[in-house]
C-alpha cells in the first residue's frame, strides 16, 4: 500500500466517485462488479480503475471481479468515512447557514459539532439544521477543537479575512480545511487545503459551453 503522500490527487478524488457508484450498486442488490463495469459507469478506464486502487493493495479476483458489499467497505475505510468525524465550521453567512442545513455530511460520517462567527448579531442564535448549534465566538475555536478532537474545518468566511482566520484554525489544531472564501491560502503548519470557489467552477462551465456553442 502506497503512502498517502505517493497517491495522485486525481486518484483519491476518483475514490469518492468509485465509492458513489459502488453503493448505488449496492442499493440495487449488485453482488459483484468488473472493473470495466466500474470505469465504464463513470467514464474511465478499465485499467485506470486498477491503477487506482492499486496504490492501496489487492482488491478483487481474476475472473471474478470485486465483491461490492466489501469493496464499498474497503474504499469507505480508505478514505475515512467509515468512522465519524468531527467538524467545525467558522462563517455563518448565507453560504455557512446552508452548510450547517446540508444533511449529506452526516451520511458520509462527518458531524458538524461547531458553528463560530465573530458577528455579535449571530453569536448565541441557535441554528436551522439537521443539528441545531448555537453559533460561538471564532475565539473558542481552540476550546472547540480540544473538547471535540477536531481535525476539520469548513471556512466560510469574507475573502479579506480568510487568511487570517485559517491560521488561526490551523494554530488550534485542525489540520484539514476545506475553504469557501476566494481567496488562496498560505498557511504555516502541516494542513491539508481543498478549495471551492464557485465562481470559478461556473467561469470554467461557462467557458466549456461557449467553445462547444462557437
Amino acid at each position: 500500500m502506497a503512502a498517502a503522500e505517493q497517491v495522485p490527487i486525481p486518484a483519491i478524488r476518483r475514490l469518492s466517485l468509485y465509492l458513489r457508484q459502488l453503493e448505488a450498486f449496492q442499493g440495487a442488490g449488485r453482488q459483484t462488479v468488473s472493473s470495466r463495469d466500474l470505469g465504464h459507469s463513470l467514464g474511465v478506464s478499465d485499467a485506470q480503475v486498477r491503477k487506482d486502487f492499486g496504490y492501496f493493495g489487492q482488491f478483487g479476483r481474476p475472473g471474478v471481479g470485486y465483491r461490492v458489499p466489501e469493496l464499498t467497505e474497503r474504499v469507505r475505510g480508505i478514505l475515512g468515512t467509515d468512522k465519524k468525524t468531527s467538524v467545525v465550521l467558522v462563517g455563518v453567512g448565507n453560504l455557512g447557514r446552508a452548510l450547517i442545513a446540508y444533511r449529506g455530511f452526516a451520511k458520509r460520517g462527518f458531524e458538524l459539532v461547531a458553528a463560530l462567527d465573530d458577528d455579535p448579531g449571530k453569536i448565541g442564535v441557535r441554528t436551522p439544521g439537521p443539528k441545531p448549534l448555537v453559533v460561538r465566538p471564532v475565539a473558542d475555536i481552540a476550546s472547540v477543537v480540544r473538547s471535540h478532537a477536531v481535525r476539520v474545518g469548513l471556512l466560510a468566511v469574507p475573502a479579506p479575512v480568510a487568511q487570517q482566520v485559517a491560521q488561526l484554525m490551523v494554530d488550534s489544531g485542525i489540520r484539514g480545511i476545506l475553504n469557501f472564501a476566494p481567496v488562496m491560502l498560505r498557511l504555516n503548519g502541516d494542513v491539508s487545503v481543498s478549495s471551492v470557489d464557485l465562481a470559478v467552477h461556473l467561469e470554467q462551465l461557462a467557458f466549456q459551453v461557449s467553445a462547444c456553442g462557437a
